[in-house]
């Protein structure tokens, strides 16, 4: 009787253990939840023309906003949907797992765009970074269908993307808002390659549809 032939088992490249820790911190400090809030407090603290004239309550209300319905909201129903056992994992690392919070992100940053988008005194930059996110989520939910698009890679693209349209209109220091974006979109993509079981593909398709979401809503 013959020996049934032993399977080869390729194991992923280790990482030696103080990259492992880099990514990963790379992975959380830039988690898509936290990239509204970072780019609102860029825009209100460093850019030097964008809040002109808001008074700090105002501003206060609209970092609270933002983070209710960009952070807040998100998490939350992450962690009752892995309670209720909706999903198996709170990190979501199925495909699975994602069309839940996807289709209620959808109505978070659908509504968060669109009380900005009434209110006149919002900037038309913070609306447009906005409608971005909301159609980046769509992009995430439709491709989740065939694949696990890297959300990491989605909002960093998309925040790398805003940051270098806001350079080109050479207002503040551009280079500075240039080399900052697309910095953390190399750390973050890097950062997924190292330590997520996401492909190439995953990372590369997030980075070129986060772009291309900050692209439409600044023409629209």
């Amino acid at each position: 009787m013959k020996a049934s032939p032993t399977k080869q088992i390729i194991s992923p490249p280790t990482v030696p253990l103080l990259l492992n820790y880099l990514a990963q911190f790379f992975s959380y400090l830039f988690h898509p939840v936290f990239i509204p809030l970072y780019v609102i407090f860029f825009l209100i603290y460093w850019h030097p023309l964008v809040f002109a004239g808001v008074s700090k309550q105002v501003r206060v209300l609209w970092i609270a906003a933002i983070f209710v319905n960009c952070t807040f909201f998100p998490v939350v129903t992450v962690f009752l949907a892995w309670r209720l056992k909706f999903v198996r994992s709170f990190h979501l690392h199925t495909r699975r797992d994602r069309i839940i919070p996807y289709a209620l992100a959808m109505i978070f940053y659908f509504w968060c765009w669109y009380v900005f988008k009434n209110n006149p005194n919002a900037p038309v930059m913070l609306q447009n970074f906005l409608l971005g996110s909301f159609i980046a989520v769509i992009f995430a939910w439709l491709a989740n269908i065939y694949f696990k698009i890297s959300m990491h890679a989605l909002a960093a693209g998309g925040m790398c993307f805003f940051l270098t349209l806001i350079a080109l209109q050479g207002d503040g220091n551009p280079g500075l808002y240039l080399t900052a974006g697309w910095l953390i979109l190399g750390i973050v993509a890097t950062s997924r390659l190292l330590v997520s079981d996401h492909q190439p593909l995953d990372i590369y398709a997030g980075i070129f549809l986060g772009m291309l979401s900050q692209g439409a809503a600044m023409y629209l």
